[in-house]
């Protein structure tokens, strides 16, 4: 079955909202995640420019985009605008493992987190363990 747009983003919304110091505004009309107040590591898009897809674009770790593209190409796409950065989309409206969904995006806020940032979260999580 088919997730709905509603479904998803009250989803990626929840995952991304329970990283450390994250905000939500939209950016370009489409709801949109910055870590540290002005890094945006996450867009959420549904048929943006009439692509037909339901999805995320997100910030990726060096040399992701290239190997999530060829292994998985009906889930993972380059993104308009920001796929020459090393950006990957994820489509939503397939079949979905919300632990990998949850993956992609704590990468992303890892690859845009200040380093500062990473070392509080690192050290907290530390703590808990």
């Amino acid at each position: 079955m088919a997730t709905t747009r509603e479904f998803a983003l009250i989803c990626v919304r929840q995952l991304c909202l329970a990283l450390p110091e994250v905000v939500e505004r939209p950016s370009n009309g489409a709801p949109s995640f910055f870590v540290a107040k002005r890094r945006m590591f996450l867009s959420f898009h549904d048929d943006h420019h009439g692509d037909g897809r339901l999805g995320i674009w997100c910030a990726a770790p060096q040399g992701a985009q290239e190997m999530l593209v060829s292994a998985a190409p009906d889930s993972y796409y380059v993104p308009a605008y920001v796929g020459y950065l090393g950006w990957i989309g994820l489509r939503l409206d397939r079949e979905v493992g919300w632990e990998e969904v949850a993956g992609v995006i704590e990468d992303a806020w890892s690859t845009r987190a200040p380093r500062a940032l990473m070392a509080k979260a690192e050290l907290a999580s530390m703590e808990r363990e």
